[in-house]
């Protein structure tokens, strides 16, 4: 008996030393996510935009259109979304800016941008990117990234979605922080890939 109580006991403090790392690395989450994000330089070699929420494909239009970059890649695109469309959406004319945007349709996770930006990254000879997603997303998508791209200096420009004050935005970000320390770890690729085998045969210049 007085050995049971001694394995549970030890469960139950690695249980309490767990939570209290998983709330203080959450609460180090959230502060970084909040925090403006050091500037990029006014110039580089292209952009990616992560898409799947609001306002990112329009700040990487409009940062393309600004001339910060030479190309963009709208990484994770849905098969039937065409170019005309998201500039309409962003207020942007495209038809000049088509020849430098290359609309990525084989991610569809987060992992998948990485590999998706990393075959672009090599064919288009960037080495310097400014990464274009929601804060909350920013360290998972920086660590996929880094992982994908290591000769690739990462600047971010987070897109900082409303209502991330409410609880709703608050189990976003928790669900977003566990997902961020997998990961970190190495261990989401250990997980089931959402995607293709391989990526270069869907990368597509918008311009034809």
């Amino acid at each position: 008996m007085t050995r049971r109580r001694s394995i549970a006991r030890l469960v139950a403090a690695i249980l309490v030393a767990g939570a209290v790392c998983w709330i203080g690395g959450f609460l180090w989450f959230l502060q970084v996510t909040r925090r403006p994000a050091a500037p990029a330089p006014p110039h580089v070699d292209g952009i990616v935009a992560l898409t799947g929420g609001g306002g990112r494909v329009e700040l990487a239009l409009h940062l393309l259109a600004s001339g910060r970059a030479d190309k963009l890649l709208l990484s994770g695109i849905g098969g039937g979304t065409e170019l005309a469309t998201l500039g309409h959406l962003a207020g942007i004319g495209t038809t000049d800016l088509q020849d430098r945007i290359t609309l990525g349709r084989y991610a569809a996770s987060t992992r998948g941008n990485g590999v998706e930006t990393a075959a672009w990254a090599e064919q288009n000879s960037i080495h310097t990117l400014i990464v274009v997603t929601a804060a909350y997303h920013m360290p998972r998508a920086l660590a996929e990234l880094q992982q994908a791209l290591p000769d690739v200096r990462l600047y971010p420009m987070p897109v900082h979605p409303g209502g991330t004050e409410n609880g709703l935005g608050l189990r976003l970000e928790a669900e977003e922080y566990t997902k961020y320390l997998l990961t970190a770890s190495g261990l989401s690729a250990w997980f089931p890939s959402r995607e293709p085998v391989s990526a270069s045969g869907t990368l597509s210049s918008a311009g034809g």
